[in-house]
């Protein structure tokens, strides 16, 4: 009996040392960046009540908070600038055993958000390939300060809390695994800056804005039906559905202090009426940032690459780029990426394109000029900045040419209409003394409206000094 009953004693003190130990979400683990510069969050559950208490290495400081009724806790460390040098961080409610983060990096943390474009691995889907596989896995040797962490893609009607997700430190066998979207994107800022940068992927193949938008602005601002049963009824696939990404992919991540988010999604989304598009992306931004309490963070997108959408000579997938141009104007600081460019004649049916280097290259450009302030490179792609009717020609004017655009002649992607609302293939030539591009058919005489590339899958090949593409456009409302 009294074996017994110290074999009992014994296994309750051991339950009382597990429940007091801290437990944290599994997106702080070892091996995380942590924001640099900044008091940074940490959070999770104790004793009920209980002081946590929590330590780092770069400094003598002691943070402590209380744990709630509910047993949650969130306090806030104030963290030294980027380096290389592995840090670490011990939190203890007083009782149970120490929980302890090792190998932690100071640097910058991005957040890569979006459908399946942003998903996409380095490696590739099945028959959709990311070009430069190998040499991306024999140069990620040199790239140990590129840390990510994938937040397993979940449904839930309630917000979560936590994902079963870990950090991961690129080598030559894990890179693979990283949104290449968003590790060309760190590779760029770690080269250009020489800083660890974090990726957090919370992301969904498929997923609508209003995937990602909380309910209140769901029923405050859309006419989404939030009825399980009516989901399954309006969307024949559940990737579609409003509302359950958000609560059970991306709200695990709200309380990680991040530099910015980096979003590539549209896709789904094609055929949304009017400013619908926009207006929904201008509250998600707006709705992501209050969340993240980080302040204005910077928002970088990418618009979605040409794609044949049933019809390639159809311009519903040019009226969702249109929306995404009106979206860089409307959210501040923000910022959107051409890619009228990339992708390859043979990809007209391919919706994952195969270069996604350029993709997250550009975003950092965006991202070192605004964000960084480096000076030296350029990173806006030109646009259309004003066009006027003079008889038989249409002059198109350009901003955002950093003072050189190319070519002169041989022109592709312009097409003129006049009342009818006709278009036909155009020609243009560059004319300084004029003011932009002369642009004229021989088939229509007296045009009214001109358009670049406004087609669901037409590329163009003009450029401005930085070698970014011009963004589609069309004059014309119908």
């Amino acid at each position: 009996m009294n074996k017994r009953f110290l074999f009992i004693i014994t296994m309750l003190a051991c339950a009382v040392c597990l429940q007091a130990k801290v437990k944290l979400p599994h997106v702080l683990g070892d091996n995380m960046i942590i924001q640099q510069n900044t008091d940074a969050r940490l959070w999770g559950t104790a004793k009920k009540g209980s002081t946590v208490s929590v330590t780092v290495s770069w400094s003598d400081a002691v943070y402590q908070t209380k744990a709630d009724k509910d047993g949650k806790f969130l306090v806030k460390v104030k963290t030294p600038a980027a380096s290389y040098t592995p840090l670490q961080i011990t939190l203890s409610d007083g009782d149970g055993e120490k929980t302890t983060l090792n190998n932690v990096l100071a640097g910058d943390v991005w957040v890569c958000a979006g459908q399946s474009n942003m998903e996409m691995p380095i490696e590739g889907f099945d028959n959709c390939p990311v070009e430069g596989y190998n040499e991306v896995v024999l140069d990620a040797k040199n790239r140990s300060g590129i840390h990510f962490v994938k937040i397993p893609s979940v449904m839930s009607t309630k917000p979560l809390d936590d994902a079963d997700c870990h950090w991961d430190v690129t080598t030559m066998e894990t890179v693979k695994n990283a949104s290449a979207t968003g590790y060309f994107f760190a590779r760029l800022i770690n080269q250009a800056l020489d800083i660890p940068v974090g990726l957090v992927m919370a992301n969904k193949g498929g997923s609508r804005v209003e995937s990602w938008l909380t309910e209140e602005n769901l029923k405050k601002h859309t006419n989404e039906n939030l009825d399980s049963m009516a989901m399954t009824k309006n969307f024949k696939w559940d990737f579609l559905y409003p509302l359950l990404w958000g609560n059970g992919t991306f709200n695990p991540i709200l309380n990680y202090t991040v530099k910015g988010i980096l979003f590539y999604q549209g896709c789904s989304n094609v055929g949304d009426p009017g400013n619908k598009y926009s207006d929904n992306l201008k509250l998600l931004v707006e709705q992501w940032r209050s969340q993240f309490d980080c302040g204005e963070i910077p928002f970088y997108f990418v618009e979605i690459a040409p794609y044949w959408n049933d019809d390639v000579n159809g311009d519903w997938g040019s009226k969702l780029r249109e929306q995404q141009v009106r979206a860089s104007h409307i959210i501040p600081n923000s910022a959107l990426v051409c890619t009228n460019d990339l992708v390859y004649p043979w990809e007209t049916k391919q919706i994952h394109p195969a270069m996604k280097r350029q993709v997250g290259e550009r975003l950092a450009l965006h991202a070192l000029v605004k964000t960084y302030g480096q000076k030296g490179f350029y990173c806006d792609s030109p646009e259309m900045k004003e066009c006027r009717f003079e008889g038989e020609e249409c002059i198109v004017s350009i901003k955002n040419d950093y003072g050189a655009i190319a070519p002169f002649n041989d022109v592709v992607g312009f097409e003129l209409a006049g009342d009818d609302r006709v278009f036909h293939p155009a020609v243009a030539e560059h004319n300084w003394m004029r003011g932009g591009y002369v642009v004229t058919s021989p088939e229509v005489k007296k045009p009214v409206a001109v358009r670049y590339c406004f087609r669901n899958f037409q590329q163009g090949n003009i450029h401005n000094r930085g070698g970014l593409p011009l963004f589609p456009f069309r004059s014309d409302n119908w």
